[in-house]
């Protein structure tokens, strides 16, 4: 199911660090700026502050685009096979359908995030709870994991 474009949101939403989540996950915080609950299911906003060797593993959002954009730091991002590095100013956007990761490559980077759709910030939530069955909890959010997380 494809979620809704930015373009439908039709109430204001406002969110301040006492009204956002703050998760645990893979070993940082991930700061839930925007989520679905706030923009009609159109998107989420996503900060973290990771330290050297912090990322994901290789995978697939099946049917949502993730942007990244550093703001200090750098990251080590995998997209298609093809390495790029972002350091602070730096964007990536990464479409749906294809395989990608990251790494932090610097001693610590912080970045944002933008999902389109709401499955990744519950993604986040349910996975914090339970990091032991991490594929399972990845597929029922529209996420395959397809490979090991990258080295530094």
């Amino acid at each position: 199911m494809t979620p809704p474009s930015a373009s439908q949101i039709r109430t204001p939403a406002i969110t301040t660090p006492d009204t956002q989540q703050t998760v645990s996950f893979l070993g940082e915080l991930y700061h839930l700026r925007v989520t679905g609950d706030e923009t009609g299911g159109a998107f989420a906003v996503v900060e973290t502050t990771g330290r050297r060797g912090h990322g994901s593993p290789m995978h697939v959002h099946r049917s949502a685009s993730e942007t990244f954009v550093v703001l200090e730091g750098e990251l080590r991002v995998i997209v298609d096979g093809r390495e790029h590095l972002a350091g602070a100013g730096s964007a990536a956007v990464l479409p749906a359908g294809r395989p990608h990761g990251f790494v932090v490559t610097s001693d610590s980077a912080r970045y944002l995030t933008l999902h389109h759709g709401p499955a990744f910030a519950d993604f986040l939530v349910e996975a914090s709870a339970g990091p032991d069955r991490l594929g399972e909890i990845a597929a029922r959010h529209g996420i395959d994991l397809v490979g090991p997380p990258p080295l530094p």
